[in-house]
């Protein structure tokens, strides 16, 4: 008995470790941790950017992008997010102010509506919005010239505050601090000290409401030329003496990491060493859970002070040995929350034939931030309806953008009403759902004809066909070699028609001209009658013309089939 009881409870706890298991799997899985850092986006450092982080089986990697307070243009970022969205592209976003000789200048409290409203206008690229609140403060060059923990956590508490109050969705973060700054007051704050003038300012809890996640600057100090094995503050795992720091100061939310600033400079260390550094980098990086991407500085600059960090050559389209390590890493296909708005409209019939082919009209209208397309698992589909029902692919519906989209129905047998919709799925999830939709399947109608030839009291024949086409003036039902009797004809079982529905039926009969006639069909017996048919198409081309006469000349014989 005890020994069953032991291994019961092994068991439990097995099962208990690979349901974290998988859940740790899972959550690495549906993030893509690679990304880099552009000093100014465009379409092709985009591209590079897309093309080093969603390679080799990747997807919505990220890139930390700056935005200048007199570079707030919502139409040129909007171009720019909308670009980032085609390229499965995840923008982390700091906000700057502006360059006053050599030092940033101060952010000015009262700006932060102009920010909250100017982000909230955007429409991002993904369901979260990552803001990291300025950079580096514990320097006095990036705080208007004077180190001030102060001064700064009270600015962006007003910041957080504002930005979040427009939408949950925003995504806070700190400024990414200098972990080698000196202690040298006020130019400069070693990061400790930094953070402990933070934490007198602004209580833990409170602290915690403000930062959903954590920037971090793990530079492999000194000079940007250490190991990628080194560990602790001053090293590329410089985020982990962070956060045993905020512990110290209270902070118990697991707060994930965003290294959106890494890297080693040419300056200090060969480009092939660089090379092989990052690939080791990212070994350790990936394998932490709390570090949720990586961003290395700089894709492409191609000056000072930041020449030596740049993965592009100098003047050149060209990439160092880094850039094609990195991209030669294997990656996973992130799967970010994406938050779907839309419509979908149709106005269709009430009721439908059994066993019919139809083809209707939906409209789409994507208010969202996902691009709608079928290679991304995007499809239309009908509930509660048997029989065959075909929608094409659909095909890269941007925001904002509206498609009309023409599908296929063919009913079966089993008559009845249903109550139907029509979905948008993504990834076997219902996303946008449509109307309700009330439909009769009717039992197939009959058509009974009464036909007159012009010079001939009958017009009995088996020779006759008919044609039915719709309001669009599409063939929907064709009958051939049809038999008359006694000027009368009983079509059963029409198909492919819409009940109450006006339609044009045609009659032909070979040498006479076409007949027609508009009908509104009912779901049960319809009849049309003709107007004589005329003996003049003796070229069967279905008019009237001159060449009737010649193609007569030619055979006189024709005149014996139109005599009583």
């Amino acid at each position: 008995m005890r020994y069953n009881i032991w291994v019961m409870k092994r068991l439990i706890l097995l099962i208990f470790l690979l349901i974290i298991f998988a859940g740790n799997c899972q959550a690495s899985y549906n993030n893509n941790k690679f990304g880099i850092h552009l000093a100014q986006p465009n379409d092709d450092d985009l591209k590079s950017a897309a093309a080093l982080v969603n390679s080799n089986g990747g997807q919505w990697g990220y890139v930390t992008l700056v935005i200048q307070e007199n570079d707030r243009d919502r139409n040129r970022w909007q171009e720019i997010f909308d670009k980032m969205r085609e390229l499965k592209l995840i923008p982390i976003i700091r906000i700057a102010t502006n360059v006053d000789g050599d030092a940033w200048t101060r952010p000015k409290k009262d700006d932060a509506d102009n920010w909250s409203n100017f982000l909230n206008s955007l429409n991002w690229v993904v369901k979260q919005r990552y803001i990291i609140l300025f950079n580096e403060p514990n320097q006095s060059k990036e705080w208007g010239g004077i180190v001030d923990p102060y001064d700064y956590i009270e600015t962006t508490k007003i910041y957080a505050e504002k930005i979040k109050a427009k939408n949950p969705d925003f995504f806070i973060m700190m400024a990414g601090l200098d972990a080698a700054a000196p202690s040298e007051m006020p130019y400069f704050e070693g990061e400790s000290y930094f953070l402990k003038g933070i934490f007198e300012k602004i209580s833990p809890s409170d602290f915690e409401k403000l930062f959903d996640g954590w920037a971090s600057h793990s530079y492999p100090n000194p000079g940007f030329a250490g190991s990628p094995y080194a560990t602790g503050r001053n090293s590329i795992r410089n985020y982990e003496w962070e956060l045993e720091l905020l512990k110290g100061f209270g902070i118990n939310k697991n707060l994930p990491v965003y290294i959106t600033e890494t890297g080693w400079s040419a300056n200090s260390v060969s480009r092939d060493t660089i090379a092989n550094n990052y690939q080791i980098a990212f070994n350790n990086w990936l394998t932490d859970d709390r570090v949720k991407a990586v961003t290395p500085f700089v894709l492409n600059y191609q000056g000072e002070p930041f020449l030596g960090f740049s993965w592009r050559q100098y003047n050149s389209n060209d990439f160092y040995n880094q850039y094609d390590t990195v991209r030669s890493l294997d990656k996973v296909k992130g799967k970010p929350q994406i938050s779907e708005k839309g419509r979908i409209d149709y106005q269709l019939p009430s009721h439908l034939l059994i066993d019919s082919d139809y083809s209707f009209t939906v409209k789409l209208s994507n208010f969202g931030q996902g691009i709608w397309d079928s290679d991304d698992n995007y499809y239309l589909r009908l509930n509660n309806l048997e029989g065959r029902i075909i929608f094409p692919k659909l095909q890269d519906i941007k925001p904002k953008e509206t498609d009309e989209i023409e599908f296929y129905i063919k009913t079966n047998s089993q008559k009845g009403q249903r109550k139907i919709r029509i979905n948008l799925v993504k990834d076997d999830k219902k996303i946008i759902e449509g109307k309700e939709w009330r439909v009769y399947l009717d039992p197939l109608p009959s058509l009974k004809l009464n036909l007159v030839l012009y010079l001939k009291r009958k017009a009995d024949a088996k020779d006759y066909e008919l044609q039915v086409f719709d309001e669009q003036e599409k063939l929907v039902y064709q009958k051939k070699n049809l038999e008359v009797k006694l000027g009368n004809s009983l079509v059963e079982n029409i198909h492919n028609v819409i009940p109450e529905n006006k339609y044009r039926v045609v009659i032909l009969k070979p040498y006479y001209l076409p007949r027609q006639a508009i009908i509104l069909f009912n779901n049960k017996d319809n009849t049309v009658s003709f107007k004589k048919l005329l003996p003049l198409d003796f070229n069967a081309d279905g008019k009237f013309s001159l060449n009737d006469f010649s193609a007569l000349m030619k055979n006189l014989r024709l005149l014996k089939m139109f005599l009583p």
